[in-house]
């Protein structure tokens, strides 16, 4: 199957309300959005959700990729060499992940309408729905929980909360939290990377009876070893995020012991076909993974749920990036239903323009 025709363009999302992380408040989000047209009629779809702090990129910087490298290739290749076409962009583009996973997202996203197959059901199918937290970030404690409250109402049930400015603010949070209420819901929660190994032992020691589910990224990205100290000194399951950004960081922190489990975000790790590179990588040593996201349109969301739904490693979702942009066109991708994500209906990813 060959190209009839291929374009990118742009498009910048405001976000209905910021939200602040440990190192920074987010008002929007600009995705690169690429179509291709195959010399079939085929028409398929991907994104990339370029982000300077986590993929080192710009939305400049991927069309500008995506012109000189993406394009001129593309055109002279069959699109169901999948393997072979991302080997060589990940050689040519290596800097740019989310370029590559916009890339990879199309070409499986134009696999799947060939065969007229749902994605997931073309990777395994090995779940239909999978649940995803929703992420409440750094907030006062009173406003945490009125944020709280205002997602349980909406089905949600398992909450996601962003620390790492303050310790002793981030376990009264916690505390409050289960204390309100109870054992319904599940809660997780996210450091940014800004906390230091006392920190994180503090943290662990003053929620145990908070019953967290998951302690993930609790130390900068590049401080490997003292994360892997954390996961010696805690009793909650330490989860890598923004330390995996290859198959090589997954092979060393698996080797290494780094980790419990792991974050795979497509837009980090350049797509669904090194995703499922890295996810065997956590499988062969015992550790669990969880599919993450940025702040990325539907179409991006519904590539990490399609490849969440085809493996069973993949026992976590935390796929809400999509929820608060203001002129995603590409919201009927999946669907939110008590909590819980199903895929959109029809072949592929579920896109059309």
């Amino acid at each position: 199957m060959k190209i009839r025709s291929i374009h990118c363009w742009e498009v910048r999302m405001p976000l209905k309300e910021p939200y602040t992380i440990a190192y920074e408040t987010i008002h929007e989000t600009v995705n690169v959005f690429m179509s291709i047209t195959s010399d079939t009629g085929i028409r398929a779809y991907g994104c990339a959700a370029p982000d300077l702090e986590v993929t080192g990129e710009t939305p400049a910087g991927v069309i500008a990729a995506f012109n000189k490298v993406v394009e001129p290739l593309l055109h002279g290749s069959n699109l169901f060499q999948i393997a072979l076409i991302m080997k060589v962009l990940r050689e040519e583009c290596h800097e740019h992940p989310s370029l590559l996973a916009m890339v990879d997202m199309a070409l499986y996203d134009l696999l799947s309408k060939a065969a007229k197959l749902p994605l997931y059901l073309m990777l395994g199918g090995y779940r239909h729905s999978i649940p995803t937290s929703i992420t409440i970030g750094i907030l006062p404690v009173e406003e945490t929980l009125e944020k709280a409250v205002s997602f349980i109402k909406q089905g949600f049930f398992i909450l996601k909360i962003k620390g790492g400015h303050s310790v002793e603010t981030d376990i009264e949070r916690m505390r409050k939290l289960r204390e309100k209420f109870g054992q319904k819901i599940l809660l997780r929660f996210d450091a940014n990377q800004g906390y230091s190994l006392d920190d994180a032992v503090h943290f662990v020691k003053e929620t145990t009876h908070c019953n967290i589910e998951i302690f993930e990224q609790p130390c900068h990205k590049n401080e490997l070893e003292m994360m892997g100290k954390i996961t010696e000194s805690v009793h909650l399951p330490v989860m890598a995020d923004e330390s995996l950004i290859s198959l090589s960081d997954a092979h060393s922190i698996a080797k290494n012991n780094w980790a419990d489990m792991v974050n795979i975000k497509l837009m980090k790790v350049g797509g669904i076909h090194q995703a499922m590179h890295i996810n065997s990588v956590a499988k062969a040593a015992g550790m669990e993974a969880m599919i993450g996201c940025m702040d990325e349109s539907a179409l991006g969301i519904a590539a990490g749920l399609h490849f969440a739904l085809s493996r069973p490693n993949v026992e976590y979702a935390d796929l809400d990036g999509h929820l608060d942009l203001v002129g995603d066109p590409a919201i009927g991708c999946l669907l939110l239903k008590e909590g819980v994500l199903y895929p959109g209906r029809g072949a592929g990813l579920g896109f059309i323009e």
